[in-house]
């Protein structure tokens, strides 16, 4: 089979059942992402799918470089804040082999338009880590219409160099990503596009919405402000852009070679809809690791398909290196697991067994078949995740055994990993004083 093009679309903190194609409610104007449910109707959805991280940047750290973000030093971050500008080690380190640079290796044309939020330049970027190209921001959040971070420094970029623009930055990125397709798509090599966008992360801001700039301007954090109206939209405006991506891929005549894959970094923020999930961003309850993931593939993916497989982010990036032929560096071992049986055959699943934790109030979670470890606050519980979704009934007391059992697989695999360092921050950004807990 010929090698596909790539194009990995990532959105920010996007929950389980914000799409329509996974539960969601269709807003007042209509569909919320008729584009996306159009792709997963039309290729296979994943049930069972998680982020690395419960938070942005450890996620991204995993899907770069397709192992455990645990083992690299930028990751302890939860997550990577503007504070870090100027660090020469909070970020992905330019000598570590990426999906991006072994794709290059294998003679792809690479682009990421979006969000980066790996470290900052001039010792980390896009360039630095397999990219030909890159529009976007560095950062984690910033202005949909200034294109400032939470610092008000302007953050949009255009290879290591700034880059003003006028305009709304999900219609910029998905600009990019359309004008890439028209430029590269055809040609003598495949090309990987990352298309990272940074909606629906706050500042909660639709295209009709910038007046607001000035008023968000000094947190970008939009505590006061917001809705599920202009959530939606946000979400809207961003499937429109992926409307127009898939069309240029069809005007270019490569739709049936591109392998298109959709998730979201981590569980949903505050005006995502979750549900049957509970928690969302910062949490290892499932509300804040379980999200959509969509792969579409003409060529390679039979329509209509539904995988329980359980999976990670480091996975689709694995699957990805795979299938784009690229050879993984002998002295970076992948830690993700190639999901090519799978796209094949969605009823061909495995045990894939997995693991997460977080500085943040001191959470562990390991999910290994049906049953699922977690640990709070110091509580621990154990849940049979088909039988109860939302994690409410706790057989920990009942089923002692498997818990001990599970919570051994939890420390065999966490003596295997970089301990948290004690320098490692936590930066919430908002708490129970400004909005009740979930």
């Amino acid at each position: 089979m010929t090698r596909p093009n790539i194009v990995f679309i990532v959105a920010d903190d996007l929950g389980f059942a914000d799409l329509g194609c996974y539960g969601g409610r269709d807003a007042g104007f209509g569909p919320v992402s008729p584009v996306l449910d159009g792709l997963a109707a039309k290729g296979l959805k994943f049930t069972q799918g998680y982020s690395n991280s419960p938070v942005c940047s450890p996620t991204r750290f995993a899907l770069m470089t397709a192992r455990w973000q645990y083992r690299l030093r930028g990751a302890a971050e939860e997550p990577i804040n503007s504070r870090s500008r100027g660090s020469t080690t909070l970020g992905l380190p330019p000598e570590h082999p990426t999906l991006p640079s072994l794709l290059r290796e294998a003679g792809y044309r690479t682009a990421l338009v979006g969000k980066w939020h790996l470290g900052y330049p001039p010792a980390f970027g896009p360039l630095r880590s397999g990219y030909d190209e890159f529009f976007g921001p560095m950062s984690g959040g910033v202005d949909y219409f200034t294109h400032c971070a939470s610092s008000g420094t302007h953050d949009l970029w255009q290879g290591d160099a700034e880059q003003h623009e006028i305009g709304y930055l999900t219609d910029l990125i998905s600009d990019r990503a359309v004008d890439y397709v028209q430029r590269v798509a055809g040609g003598e090599r495949p090309f990987f596009l990352s298309l990272h966008y940074t909606a629906p992360h706050w500042p909660w801001e639709t295209r009709d919405d910038a007046a607001l700039a000035e008023e968000v301007k000094d947190n970008l954090f939009h505590l006061h402000g917001g809705n599920i109206h202009s959530y939606r939209r946000m979400i809207h405006h961003m499937d429109e852009g992926i409307g127009r991506l898939m069309a240029a891929l069809r005007e270019r005549g490569v739709e049936r070679d591109t392998l298109v894959v959709f998730t979201s970094d981590n569980g949903g923020e505050r005006f995502s809809d979750n549900w049957p999930l509970v928690g969302g961003k910062m949490d290892l309850t499932e509300g804040g690791i379980r999200v959509p993931w969509i792969a579409h593939w003409p060529a390679g993916i039979a329509p209509g398909g539904v995988s329980d497989q359980q999976c990670l982010t480091m996975d689709w990036s694995a699957t990805m290196l795979a299938l784009g032929g690229a050879t993984p560096h002998p002295d970076y071992p992948l830690d993700g697991v190639s999901l090519q049986a799978v796209l094949r055959d969605p009823a061909a699943t495995f045990e894939r067994p997995l693991f997460w934790r977080m500085n943040h109030r001191g959470q562990r979670a390991c999910r290994i078949g049906r049953w699922k470890y977690l640990r709070v606050d110091g509580h621990d519980y154990l849940f049979d995740i088909p039988a109860d979704e939302r994690e409410r009934a706790n057989h920990a007391a009942r089923q002692p055994e498997r818990l001990s059992a599970l919570r051994q697989a939890w420390l065999d695999w966490e003596a295997t990993m970089p301990a948290i360092p004690q320098d490692a921050t936590v930066s919430l950004g908002y708490g129970t004083k400004d909005m009740p807990q979930r």
